[in-house]
């Protein structure tokens, strides 16, 4: 039960409807949460319609609490998702650069999306990708919230995720 006072929000009481028990007993699991909060309450302020955000975190709390997922995955596709919520979608459709619909080759930071193998020449901030992780990162940016997480792909694949998220959302939030 929340209530307004004269400036603020007061809450009275509360029941919880999921407790994510299999965060508290695992560390790894809770670090991940930890992670996924600290980047949350990084992007959200007080008051703010934060409907699509809170959807993306608490499937995301589900995931790492009810399955066995790669733990850097899930906070992989989170941080690419929760990138393009706030207003950082990378470029997926065309070249990030010379804004043709040429084939696609690497991630660039510095133009904020896919390259194309003669862009990518020229970009110091440019990661070759293999395509299984191009399609990722295009399945990440535009798919349904509800199957966010329902795709895997190959070690090397995932660690190339796990790169580019890091990088793009350290670029991005300025951390």
């Amino acid at each position: 039960m929340i209530y307004k006072g004269s400036n603020t929000y007061s809450i009275n009481s509360c029941e919880t409807i999921e407790v994510f028990y299999n965060i508290r007993t695992d560390i790894e699991k809770l670090n991940a949460a930890s992670e996924m909060t600290k980047l949350t309450y990084d992007v959200t302020t007080e008051n703010q319609n934060s409907y699509k955000i809170l959807q993306l975190y608490l499937n995301t709390l589900y995931i790492i609490s009810e399955t066995d997922k790669d733990l850097e995955f899930v906070i992989s596709i989170f941080k690419m998702r929760l990138m393009m919520l706030i207003g950082y979608k990378p470029i997926v459709e065309k070249c990030s650069c010379c804004k043709q619909p040429k084939k696609l080759v690497s991630f660039s930071m510095k133009h904020s999306g896919l390259e194309c193998e003669e862009c990518k020449l020229s970009d110091t901030s440019s990661i070759d990708i293999s395509p299984t992780t191009l399609d990722a990162i295009k399945y990440i940016i535009g798919c349904d919230a509800k199957k966010l997480y329902s795709f895997d792909i190959s070690k090397e694949s995932k660690k190339e995720l796990e790169i580019i998220a890091k990088l793009y959302t350290k670029e991005k939030l300025e951390i």
